[in-house]
């Protein structure tokens, strides 16, 4: 079985309190977006290999594969289905890790959908999700891989009707690794009237001076770069730019006949459209 997971931008991001957990309660809305990685599961017929052989390529992947969602994900099914099967599994990386993006969420969440049809365990959407949520704060949004308002941890997810398909996105990745411990730290939580949700369905020309992302204050006084791009974004002709997560990913939303280029201060950054 073949699957491809994708990423998401957030449009908007907000802190809203720290939890008596310590995580931190948020608003977002997750808008994916089609760069994707590839991840393929086939089932290892030797009874005698080790339950999972994971191999990786592309993006070179750091730490221990059992560290990686997509092994950590097939780990919670087999403890409660030892039955299943063992596998081989390999993940072609495209998306940049430590960028805001999801990337790896995406996998380990695509993962749990592609092994409940594999195995043909018949996990409702909201079994997947609890599975997801063990993984990490956004993985159940993958499971849905569908526009969301989020709140909570980033798991309360309520489907969003939000259409770009009438303009192009530029995301430009820095290469910048931002510590997202580091960067909840900077942060005071707060609430403002307007949800992000409420924004969203608004004009996408009020987005600018309405819809935040709270991470961008302090990310950008630690790294000058990032708010020059975004300014290099707008004065290319956004409608709207934004880091995405807690970053160090930006986008930009043009018309869609607008070509995007690197500029000329930083010539090697990658950009990809969409």
């Amino acid at each position: 079985m073949i699957c491809f997971p994708t990423c998401k931008i957030n449009l908007g991001l907000r802190i809203t309190n720290k939890r008596a957990d310590g995580f931190h309660a948020l608003e977002t809305v997750f808008f994916p977006i089609s760069i994707k990685d590839a991840l393929e599961i086939i089932i290892e017929p030797d009874t005698n290999a080790a339950p999972i052989s994971f191999t990786s390529s592309g993006l070179a992947i750091n730490g221990d594969p059992s560290d990686n969602l997509c092994f950590k994900a097939y780990g919670l099914l087999k403890k409660d289905y030892p039955t299943i099967p063992n596998i081989k599994m390999h993940l072609h990386k495209t998306i940049p890790m430590g960028a805001g993006l999801g990337g790896g969420s995406a996998d380990g969440a695509f993962t749990l959908v592609a092994l409940n049809q594999l195995f043909n365990l018949q996990l409702s959407v909201d079994k997947l999700m609890q599975y997801a949520l063990t993984l990490g704060s956004d993985c159940p949004f993958f499971v849905y891989d569908h526009p969301c308002h989020a709140t909570g941890r980033g798991e309360i997810l309520n489907k969003q009707v939000c259409d770009l398909s009438a303009y192009k996105i530029a995301l430009i990745h820095p290469g910048i690794h931002v510590s997202t411990a580091w960067a909840f730290g900077q942060l005071n939580p707060h609430k403002k009237s307007n949800s992000i949700a409420t924004i969203v369905q608004q004009d996408i020309h009020t987005w600018k001076d309405e819809l935040i992302n709270d991470f961008e204050a302090p990310i950008f006084k630690a790294h000058p770069l990032l708010a020059s791009l975004k300014e290099y974004l707008y004065q290319e002709g956004a409608i709207y730019a934004s880091m995405s997560g807690s970053g160090s990913s930006l986008f930009g939303i043009f018309p869609k006949d607008k070509t995007i280029v690197a500029p000329s201060f930083a010539p090697s950054i990658r950009i990809d459209t969409i």
